[in-house]
């Protein structure tokens, strides 16, 4: 009997052995088989750092160039761009767990592998040329590096992988994760909302769970992550006769300070004539804002309805839907998401659907078919590269005639004194007459539309009288001023361009109509402005506050009185400056995202809270609460900031650390100040918060930005040869095998 128990248990004990290995070796060998770019052409490039590690790569292509990006970014931040590759081939969960197989979930739903195998081969072939270097560089680096690989199996890569990419995280700069993430719950839309429905607030704003509950149960589904992309931004241009000398560009982007969305720096140079000063995102071989010799852009999110969803008629079975009086059988696809759990891989299966329409849902509500702007499209992989080239403005503004990149604001300027703003947005071309916000039938083919309207029906200015432009994430009918500005009259509502406002858009707008001359000081001042208006939502806050009955608690009244004597600026000088951060940053957010306010009663007490039980007091210096912290290690930095979460020097976002102390993670990120004066060639300066290898905790330039960023300064960006050359403290080469 005992030998039979025996036997029993070393059989348990070896299936147990056998799952556990199978569990934890599986997702390497089920991946799709990687593969090398195609040909076998050979990269060199010069990289030259100067005294921030910023890389200038020069090559004698510009393909060679684009292998050196790749090897430079490699070499400051490979474990970012690890994150982004295995996102392009589906396999994010065997790295970042359920949050990643959430994004692998949307990776398949979006079908952007079999998009990039589409497309891939219909791009020019120059910028295919471009992507098989970067990736050519990639696979360099992770073959020289082995002791730095996540996943085994995801190298090599190649320009088709990094076209899938593209293809799956393109919808989400415009929020396409806020329509995926209720679907997928099951729950409604805001745009299934309306003050004819019982319930709907007064405000405008969309009924949602408490903040701690919503929280709580958020599943990130974009690549992104919770804070998602380019959520707050600001952007300037100024022509020469309003600055007093010279065209002026300031780029100011708000984006996450880590991750696969966070701004990388470089210069890149080519014996071609490719020239370009700016910054990239991990996966992308060029710089997507900047400056070359002759022009620069930046872009900041606009918001415009660029997504419209279908409820389908299904049949009894589930497994056809109507379509112009005729069943056609829905599209399905089981697909396994790979789910690391501790020192195992899950395999969860799970099917994805589509229609003719594109993506579909199921959920307890039925079907939804969902289709988005620039929908089976990756052109934008080469717009971004053209741009870039560019040498007049003709050229530039050809690139955005093609609509071909599905949204961003973009601001302008250029030597010869022009300065523009474009409401880019690849607007859908919708049939008049419907309510393209609600809820669309799916029986009807005749709104399944098929391409953007034409680029001269969306909103631009081009050289306003005013002498300048802004963008501060609102809407494009506020830009240049009064008797400058666009009309909204003038465009039709079924493009569903936003009628909306920020406390930075209006912070900007009043100080930039105020100025007799916008000077370099003016500039800066306006750049660097932490005030509030009292207006939209801070207002209602306020106005809320005041209203409170706090009879019944000595405690919280004296917070709230606090508050109603605050001067409205996040400036690190005010007593109430640390209690106005923590109220206001999720009723901006709230605002921002179309959900109901919190409740100011419970918000005040936790925030009073919050400083009593980590600072002793509510009326703690700002600066001991908001802090720029990265470490820990030889070149950790902890440093007080400034600015709250819609003030024009932005704080947006923040973790709460152990401490009690607000860690910020998203807000000012790349600022690129740029200046043409006449006769003379560009010039420019930039700041990032911590430094070029931001996952480098052993580099000196981990943190050799931040003191720089927390004092409202900049360095210099070295974009001629010669200044290269005078500030290199490293040149190297490097090369394919």
């Amino acid at each position: 009997m005992r030998k039979w128990l025996a036997r029993i248990g070393f059989t348990m004990l070896a299936v147990f052995l056998l799952a556990f290995i199978a569990l934890a070796t599986w997702e390497p060998f089920f991946a799709a088989s990687a593969r090398s770019p195609e040909g076998d052409r050979q990269y060199r490039a010069e990289i030259s750092r100067d005294e921030y590690g910023v890389p200038h790569i020069h090559g004698k292509t510009d393909p060679d160039v684009a292998f050196g990006v790749a090897i430079a970014q490699a070499e400051d931040d490979f474990f970012t761009l690890q994150d982004v590759l295995a996102m392009a081939r589906g396999r994010y969960g065997a790295i970042a767990g359920v949050n990643g197989a959430a994004v692998d979930y949307v990776y398949h739903l979006l079908d952007a592998r079999s998009t990039a195998e589409r497309h891939y081969p219909e791009l020019p072939e120059d910028t295919r040329a471009l992507f098989e270097a970067y990736a050519s560089g990639l696979n360099r680096y992770a073959a020289e590096h082995p002791n730095e690989l996540k996943l085994a199996n995801l190298f090599p890569v190649n320009g088709e992988d990094i076209a899938a990419g593209f293809a799956l995280r393109q919808p989400f700069f415009f929020g396409l994760n806020n329509v995926i993430e209720p679907l997928v719950a099951g729950e409604p839309l805001l745009r299934e909302f309306g003050p004819d429905i019982p319930g709907f607030p007064r405000d405008g704003h969309e009924p949602s769970a408490p903040p701690m509950m919503e929280e709580q149960a958020s599943v990130a589904l974009s690549p992104f992550g919770r804070d998602g992309a380019l959520s707050g931004s600001n952007a300037f241009a100024v022509a020469p006769e309003k600055s007093g000398g010279p065209t002026v560009l300031i780029s100011n982007t708000h984006q996450p300070w880590r991750g696969s969305v966070s701004w990388y720096e470089l210069v890149v140079e080519s014996d071609e004539g490719w020239h370009f000063a700016g910054a990239n995102l991990p996966g992308t071989p060029y710089p997507v804002l900047g400056h070359n010799e002759h022009l620069g852009w930046t872009h900041t999110v606009n918001r415009p309805d660029l997504t419209d969803i279908y409820k389908l008629e299904m049949d009894e079975s589930g497994t056809r839907y109507r379509l112009d009086g005729k069943w056609r059988d829905l599209e399905s696809e089981t697909v396994t998401l790979p789910v690391k759990m501790g020192p195992v891989v899950l395999p969860i299966r799970r099917t994805v659907y589509r229609s003719v329409h594109g993506p579909v849902i199921k959920n307890d509500r039925g079907a939804f078919a969902i289709r988005y702007a620039r929908i089976d499209n990756i052109r934008s992989m080469d717009a971004f590269y053209r741009e870039s080239k560019a040498a007049n403005f003709e050229e530039w503004l050809a690139v955005y005639r093609r609509m071909d990149i599905p949204n961003f604001n973009a601001v302008y300027s250029d030597k010869e004194g022009n300065i523009a703003y474009i409401y880019n947005a690849a607007i859908p071309d919708r049939k008049p007459g419907y309510n393209w916000r609600g809820i669309l039938p799916g029986n009807d083919s005749s709104l399944i539309w098929q391409g953007p309207v034409a680029f001269n029906r969306i909103p631009k200015l081009i050289n306003p009288a005013s002498g300048w432009l802004y963008n501060s994430n609102n809407e494009p009918y506020t830009a240049a001023g009064a008797g400058s500005d666009l009309s909204p009259d003038d465009f039709a509502p079924e493009l569903g361009v936003e009628l909306k406002q920020t406390n930075r858009s209006r912070r900007a707008y009043k100080l930039l109509s105020a100025a007799n001359l916008l000077d370099r000081e003016t500039l800066r001042s306006i750049k660097y402005d932490t005030a509030y208006e009292r207006a939209g939502y801070v207002a209602e806050l306020w106005d809320a506050l005041a209203a409170l009955d706090l009879s019944d608690d000595a405690e919280l009244a004296k917070a709230r009185d606090l508050l109603l004597q605050w001067d409205f600026t996040a400036d690190n000088e005010g007593a109430a400056d640390a209690l106005a951060l923590l109220m206001i940053k999720d009723f901006m957010s709230a605002e921002y995202q179309n959900k109901r306010l919190p409740d100011v009663r419970e918000h005040l007490t936790w925030a009073t809270g919050h400083l009593k039980r980590y600072f002793g007091r509510i009326d703690p210096p700002m600066s001991d609460v908001l802090r720029l912290r990265q470490g820990p290690g030889r070149y950790s930095v902890d440093l007080p900031l400034d600015g709250g979460s819609d003030t024009l020097r932005a704080s947006t976002s923040w973790d709460v650390d152990e401490d009690g102390r607000l860690n910020v993670k998203h807000g000012d990120s790349f600022i690129m100040w740029v200046e043409w004066h006449e006769g003379e060639p560009v010039q420019s300066r930039s700041i990032q918060p911590f430094g070029a290898a931001v996952t480098r905790p052993d580099s000196p330039h981990y943190t050799d930005q931040s003191r720089l960023f927390a004092e409202h300064k900049l360095k210099p960006v070295h974009f001629w040869r010669k200044d290269v050359l005078a500030n290199a403290k490293r040149r190297y080469v490097v090369e394919s095998y």
